[in-house]
């Protein structure tokens, strides 16, 4: 199953972050994988965090937007 603009919400957003929820019965490792939120490029910033709710785990990702868009574990 590919992303769907639908499970994407924003929870907050201030002075150009925005924090952002995604919910899918996919797995954590589908969801996370570089390119996944492509469809939704031009509202996603670098640095803004996604908490991911997916069918075999939960994260709190921080976005990076280039070629692609990519998720990394917060250090």
């Amino acid at each position: 199953m590919a992303f769907q603009n639908k499970n994407l919400s924003v929870i907050a957003y201030a002075n150009g972050f925005t924090l952002w929820h995604y919910v899918a019965n996919e797995t954590l490792t589908t969801i996370t994988a570089s390119g996944y939120f492509n469809d939704v490029k031009t509202l996603m910033n670098t640095g803004d965090i996604v908490i991911i709710n997916a069918s075999d785990n939960t994260s709190i990702r921080k976005i990076a937007v280039g070629d692609s868009i990519t998720l990394a574990e917060l250090s």
